[in-house]
């Protein structure tokens, strides 16, 4: 079924229309038609071009009105202020409206793809291989899940990219005591569970540091060991593949709690990019983009200084010869502009790292790999804190685990669900399910309903509390209109234009229109909490409607059918603008 054309649309058309017959310069003029309290749409633009034409912008308006048809789509059209226009739509066009997106049976709700759709490459979710993931890890992966979510609906052709760290100068120490005591991570990988993984990788990392630091003869070994590493001796390489195959039992157990996926065929760490390096570094100095100081391979800005005004270079290779992250994320640039054929290149990463980026981004415009055609953009994000406003840490000062924060976060939500359990009628296992995704939807939802730039407070028993702006309120509008549609007995929903509508009514349908829109724009902007404020307030609107019109007692069977169809396309909104934030709607809570 082809998209939906949206009231807005259809209001403007008109508009348009009649601004053309009045004023036939303004033909291509944008009316600036926006959502408006004081009617259900106002139109701003004709004071900008009553003054472009020298014209009186209140008379202009008036010869506007006079122009627009009224009836099917366009109600009522008053001139306001200095020329302002306040336009009331059409009960019966709502409706219709609403209706041909309740008939798309693509299940896109008449959401229409993205006018030029691309190929974007999003680096998200970046643990390191034999580290436990924490709380800082959190918003990569869920802000960068949602993106790939909503790219994806808009016809935007998704590579994912999990730039994992995977190498360096520590697996040298890991790898050289794991050839000495070849048995500690003997095992298939199917016996073992991700907190068991992790709890291996956690006490071999723990014993092989201690040797380090107490035994020279070791170090010295363990400092060949990264030698070997990176001239990609077999055996060592081997060795290496274990710690990573190891650490992917955990971050795939990881994943799976928060109910993400994360395929092993992105994954691409930082080893990924080896064989790239040296022709990277090559490429910069030949054609001048880099140049050599004090024998490192470096890259000057001239507005990039430090506290004393000396420049602040990237180091792309090291005066030893070693090269840094900087050598890694243009090679990682370099493959997705050429290999991937990227016209954009996502990076969900911590804000901190901005001028990295920045600095990452203008070198590799400089070399020619990045241009008009093909950008890099980084989605900064903000840190985690705790109640308290400071960096989330533990009692005793540790960074959180992030597989704790989900496990505390289940527990809490499933408490909640199974206060209400008994009263809707669910099993044991229907409570345990919920309470999961109650629980990782609480997590996600609080992270996606703040702007990514901005910290938030992370803090349980506002995340699973019913009111206020909450995923679990969400959740529990949808599992309301579902116990509705299955209390209707042989009612069904049924879109009837011919009826008038209540204030609450239209208020809720109007908004319904919007989600549209909404999606592309959120998509465009690459700002998921906008998607997030949209469907808090179709529950709130949700629940003013309930308040105010009666669905199963209403005056009629056609207002019972009509007030039905309302609420299961409110349900359809709901659920798929929250699985494109990743969170899931259970039928019954």
């Amino acid at each position: 079924m082809a998209s939906v054309t949206s009231l807005r649309d259809s209001v403007q058309q008109h508009l348009a229309s009649a601004l053309s017959a009045a004023l036939p310069e303004a033909a291509d003029a944008d009316p600036l038609l926006r959502r408006s309290d004081r009617a259900d749409y106002q139109a701003n633009g004709i004071l900008a071009l009553a003054k472009k034409a020298k014209a009186n912008p209140r008379e202009l308006a008036t010869q506007v009105v006079s122009g627009i048809v009224t009836g099917e789509v366009i109600a009522d059209v008053e001139v306001s202020g200095p020329g302002f226009l306040n336009i009331t739509v059409a009960d019966q066009a709502i409706t219709e409206n609403l209706a041909a997106r309740y008939a798309d049976d693509t299940g896109r709700l008449g959401v229409p793809y993205a006018a030029h759709p691309g190929t974007t490459v999003i680096d998200y979710a970046q643990p390191n291989v034999a580290k436990e993931m924490h709380v800082g890890h959190l918003r990569s992966a869920v802000i960068g899940d949602a993106m790939v979510r909503l790219l994806e609906f808009t016809g935007e052709n998704v590579v994912r990219r999990h730039h994992i760290g995977d190498w360096g100068t520590q697996f040298g120490m890991l790898i050289q005591y794991l050839d000495e005591h070849p048995h500690e991570l003997d095992h298939k990988e199917s016996e073992v569970s991700g907190e068991e993984a992790m709890s291996n990788l956690d006490r071999l990392y723990k014993t092989a540091r201690k040797l380090f630091d107490s035994d020279e003869e070791f170090k010295t070994r363990a400092r060949r060991r990264v030698v070997d590493l990176q001239a990609g001796d077999p055996k060592t390489l081997a060795i290496w593949q274990k710690f990573v195959d190891e650490s992917k039992i955990y971050f795939f157990s990881v994943f799976d709690k928060l109910d993400m996926e994360v395929r092993d065929p992105d994954i691409v760490g930082e080893s990924g990019y080896n064989d790239m390096l040296a022709e990277t570094c090559r490429l910069l100095e030949e054609s001048g983009v880099a140049v050599r100081s004090e024998g490192a391979l470096c890259v000057f800005f001239d507005d990039i200084k430090g506290p004393e005004g000396n420049p602040v270079p990237l180091i792309v290779q090291k005066s030893d010869g070693g090269y840094g992250y900087a050598a890694t994320d243009l090679s990682a640039i370099r493959d997705r502009v050429f290999n991937l054929k990227a016209s954009t290149l996502l990076y969900v990463v911590d804000a901190r790292q901005a001028l990295h980026f920045r600095m990452v981004f203008e070198t590799a415009r400089r070399a020619g790999w990045l241009n008009d055609d093909v950008t890099a953009v980084q989605l900064a994000f903000g840190t985690v804190l705790g109640k308290d406003g400071k960096p989330f840490k533990t009692r005793e000062g540790e960074t959180v685990k992030l597989e704790n924060l989900l496990d505390e976060a289940v527990e809490r939500a499933t408490a909640v669900v199974r206060e209400k359990a008994e009263k809707v009628g669910l099993t044991e296992d229907e409570i345990v399910e919920n309470g999961r995704y109650v629980g990782v939807g609480a997590v996600k939802y609080a992270d996606l309903s703040t702007s990514a730039v901005r910290d938030y407070k992370f803090d349980l028993d506002q995340m699973v509390s019913l009111n206020g702006d909450t995923s679990v309120y969400l959740q529990y509008a949808y599992a309301r209109i579902q116990s509705i549609l299955r209390k209707a007995g042989e009612a069904r929903p049924a879109a009837h234009p011919e009826l008038a509508l209540a204030p609450a009514e239209r208020a809720l349908g109007l908004h319904l229109d919007q989600f549209a829109e909404t999606v592309l724009e959120v998509a465009a902007a690459r700002e998921p909490h906008k998607m997030a404020a949209y469907l808090y307030q179709l529950a709130s609107l949700l629940t003013s409607f309930y308040d105010q019109c009666p669905v199963l007692k209403a005056d009629s069977p056609a207002q019972v059918e009509n007030r039905l169809f309302l609420v299961d396309l409110t349900a359809r909104t709901l659920h798929e603008g929250m699985a494109l934030l990743g969170i899931r709607t259970p039928g019954k809570l």
